[in-house]
């Protein structure tokens, strides 16, 4: 199998693994609220990370070093994570995801800022077609801003300063000491925001597989979507990546008689255009 079917096999994995998430999350949220559903998804990760590094020997990798880093990057991905399941329970999935594609938008424009990167007038040009997209997907019927709108757009911002901490993280920690620190602190932070009201809802015995089931999907889509960067480009990857937005449009419609909404998928495909113009640019160096 060459690299870009081994790439394709490996994206498609990963959007498989994000639909099926979308999914659980929303059915959870039946009876679970964010907080709750991030306390339980949490301890599954720390319990899943902990035995994988445990059988793989890499327990000794786990360290405390960069904590302020880590706690940066998770206050953002937890941030992101909440908005994200907020949104999935009360506005179209496609919304959801096609407003979650902003994230390398945002990344561009705080990267000269955070990291020094330096700002083009074509990756200026980029981050410009991406914001025309959102205002197409997030006003597709009518001048109203819905919360849940306004969450998938917050959980970009999010991702993106999660995306901009792991990228220094990654220098010196392994992915098992910044997968742990994730898990533990996120199981933290969901502990003391769901116990806020002296009150955690425990997940019923039907709901419990489907809480699991949004912690394995999770993280099976994040690694699925490392093994497609470690054998493709970036500028490869992404574009494929696209084909999660009319394949949650379609789901969206088959299991809870959602709108196939056209105006959605324009603003996704600009959307689009600005990310692959970005990551082509950084590619070259420019």
């Amino acid at each position: 199998m060459n690299a870009l079917l081994q790439a394709v096999f490996w994206v498609a994995g990963a959007t498989c693994s994000f639909i099926a998430m979308a999914v659980a999350g929303r059915e959870v949220s039946r009876e679970l609220d964010t907080f709750e559903l991030m306390l339980y998804r949490s301890l599954i990760g720390i319990v899943i990370v902990t035995s994988v590094a445990a059988l793989t020997g890499n327990l000794r990798n786990i360290n405390t070093q960069q904590m302020p880093l880590h706690l940066t990057r998770n206050i953002g991905h937890f941030t992101g994570q909440n908005l994200w399941f907020f949104a999935v329970s009360t506005i179209p999935l496609a919304q959801v995801v096609a407003l979650e594609f902003t994230t390398p938008l945002w990344v561009a424009l705080a990267a000269p800022l955070i990291l020094g990167e330096r700002m083009t007038w074509l990756r200026g040009f980029a981050v410009f077609l991406g914001f025309l997209g959102v205002l197409i997907v997030a006003r597709p019927d009518e001048l109203v801003l819905e919360p849940g709108v306004l969450a998938a757009a917050g959980c970009a911002v999010g991702f993106a300063i999660t995306f901009l901490a792991a990228k220094s993280l990654a220098r010196t920690q392994t992915v098992t000491c910044i997968l742990f620190w994730l898990s533990v602190m996120q199981a933290v932070f969901a502990l003391i925001l769901a116990g806020f009201d002296g009150d955690i809802a425990r997940p019923s015995i039907g709901v419990l597989p489907i809480v699991a089931a949004v912690s394995v999907t999770g993280l099976l889509a994040h690694f699925c979507l490392t093994r497609a960067l470690q054998i493709a480009p970036a500028s490869v990857v992404s574009p494929m990546e696209f084909a999660r937005l009319p394949l949650i449009a379609i789901v969206g419609y088959l299991l809870y008689d959602e709108p196939f909404a056209l105006a959605i998928l324009i603003g996704g495909a600009l959307i689009l255009t600005g990310n692959t113009i970005n990551i082509v640019q950084s590619s070259r160096g420019h």
